[in-house]
């Protein structure tokens, strides 16, 4: 996974900002805040999870997929991906 290496300070700034986003929810918890308060921590926590699946993605489909010289391997990569979000999706 070169594209992960390649971008990897780019997803640590991501996983960071997830980070940061639990822990204001978990500190919305503690502190007994509003549960629209607790919605919108919860909303901007799923929000940086996704911008990260987004970005790790995207890497995977244009280095794993979409460059793979090798049909086989492109179409079991292609299939993984299809797994991967029917399970995301859920």
């Amino acid at each position: 996974m070169a594209h992960v290496t390649r971008d990897k300070k780019k997803l640590l700034t991501r996983v960071r900002r997830v980070a940061g986003q639990v822990a204001a929810l978990e500190e919305a918890l503690e502190s007994d805040a509003d549960c629209t308060d607790v919605l919108i921590q919860i909303a901007a926590a799923k929000g940086a999870i996704h911008g990260l699946m987004m970005e790790v993605l995207s890497g995977h489909l244009i280095e794993h997929v979409v460059a793979e010289k090798s049909d086989a391997k492109r179409a079991r990569e292609a299939a993984a991906i299809i797994e991967l979000l029917k399970g995301y999706a859920k």
